[in-house]
């Protein structure tokens, strides 16, 4: 079926965000490894580098603050201020509750303040009276210009200030508190993973990495995790409804919750030690291909591919990059192929990379241990995966392109020929004849 007769619903993102990101962050790395800045600033520089030309081209060529998901009517005269001061201060008042829940579980969490997570907690301490003082007027000018300034964060404000400013919708409540528990979660591990990233690219000697496939292909595995590692962060720094990156729902499935945090840590089961480390008796990848150069090519060609497709995976989200939300239906890029590119492509990446069926001890133990909890670490990422779905199909246009997907998607039509079914041209499979 062509793509005429069946076009793919439309993306919530243009391919030009994402190659915007793209061009800045790698005039940055050019300039950081030219005068040697690899210290953590220069990391949180470079997550600026690419998250400030994504928004220009979000706002200057895709205009999306003009579109109507942003609940913005820029057409209306703006409301004057003492109109809406009282439910501003309302908004504010939640704000700053949220964000001292947020400061209060940073405190009581450990972890926080102690290696890479340090970084995080001292960027967070010195923009926080800037943020404090830039959250009013923002609100402010905001809700003048807002369809329906009572929003979820105005009822969660109504639940903090209580009875005075009215019965708050628990619907809207939640949702909030949902939304700002991802943020504060996602962003703090990501702003403490930029600087190591970084810093693994910038300190790359050139004539190093092209020594030897092992270390090209290392070297270009790097490069694509910082480049997914600075635009993730930038997702969840910029949930802003001019943008119309805003979080539109947050996953209400503790299912959802559960697969998602079993992945990051301190929470995280796949780590060394952790009751699914699949490494134990292994080796990765470059140690069984010692000595063999067609090999170490191919297979390191593979790994870089993989890598690349679970950047580009993050790429196409723009501004919009998140865990356990909604900000908008992606359909181009990697996810005109299927639906879970990312996961997908990292979970082929540790099968390849940690060749699990392999021991360095000899242990046949070792060997079905490692490789039944990969299996089982596929398994988290493929529930992962439904649980997102779930949330998802509340939305009619995700369930357009999950439609689409299943008629045209590379992926699910391959996986619907493995198993033996067809694909009908009105959606869905049936058993092949």
């Amino acid at each position: 079926m062509s793509d005429n007769a069946d076009p793919c619903p439309k993306s919530a993102v243009s391919h030009g965000v994402g190659i915007a990101g793209l061009v800045g962050l790698g005039l940055w790395t050019l300039v950081a490894r030219h005068y040697g800045m690899n210290g953590p600033n220069a990391g949180f520089a470079a997550v600026a580098a690419c998250g400030v030309p994504m928004m220009l081209w979000s706002l200057l060529v895709d205009k999306v603050h003009r579109r109507a998901s942003t609940g913005i009517d820029w057409t209306a005269p703006a409301r004057p201020w003492r109109s809406v001061l009282d439910v501003s201060i309302v908004k504010i008042a939640g704000l700053w509750a949220t964000w001292l829940a947020i400061a209060v579980f940073y405190c009581v969490a450990r972890w926080y303040w102690s290696g890479d997570y340090r970084f995080s907690m001292d960027l967070f301490r010195g923009a926080a009276p800037w943020l404090l003082a830039a959250s009013a007027p923002y609100v402010i000018w905001l809700d003048r210009r807002l369809v329906e300034p009572k929003d979820a964060s105005y009822a969660f404000g109504q639940w903090v200030i209580g009875g005075a400013a009215g019965v708050p919708d628990r619907v809207e409540v939640a949702h909030h508190a949902r939304a700002w528990a991802v943020k504060g979660f996602f962003l703090a591990f990501m702003l403490s993973i930029v600087p190591g990233n970084f810093a693994s690219v910038v300190e790359w000697r050139i004539e190093d990495a092209f020594s030897h496939p092992v270390a090209l292909a290392g070297f270009l595995i790097a490069v694509m995790f910082m480049i997914d590692v600075c635009m993730a962060t930038v997702g969840y720094m910029l949930t802003l409804k001019p943008l119309d990156s805003h979080i539109r729902t947050a996953n209400p499935l503790l299912a959802g919750w559960v697969a998602a945090l079993i992945c990051y840590p301190p929470f995280v089961l796949m780590g060394n030690g952790g009751p699914l480390d699949y490494h134990a008796g292994g080796a990765e990848w470059d140690v069984w291909t010692q000595g063999h150069g067609v090999l170490q090519w191919i297979l390191g060609g593979w790994l870089v591919l993989l890598t690349a497709v679970y950047a580009w995976a993050t790429v196409a989200f723009g501004l919009r990059f998140s865990n356990l939300t909604h900000r908008g239906i992606l359909t181009h890029g990697p996810y005109r192929w299927t639906r879970h590119p990312a996961y997908l492509s990292k979970n082929l990446f540790w099968w390849f990379s940690a060749l699990p069926f392999l021991s360095v001890s000899g242990s046949l133990t070792d060997v079905v241990r490692n490789s039944a909890l990969l299996a089982v670490t596929n398994a988290v990422y493929f529930w992962r995966a439904k649980t997102e779905e779930a949330h998802l199909r509340a939305d009619a246009e995700y369930r357009a392109y999950s439609d689409w997907m299943e008629r045209n998607g590379a992926v699910p039509r391959f996986f619907a020929w493995v198993v033996g079914r067809k694909v009908r041209q009105g959606g869905g499979v049936q058993p092949a004849e």
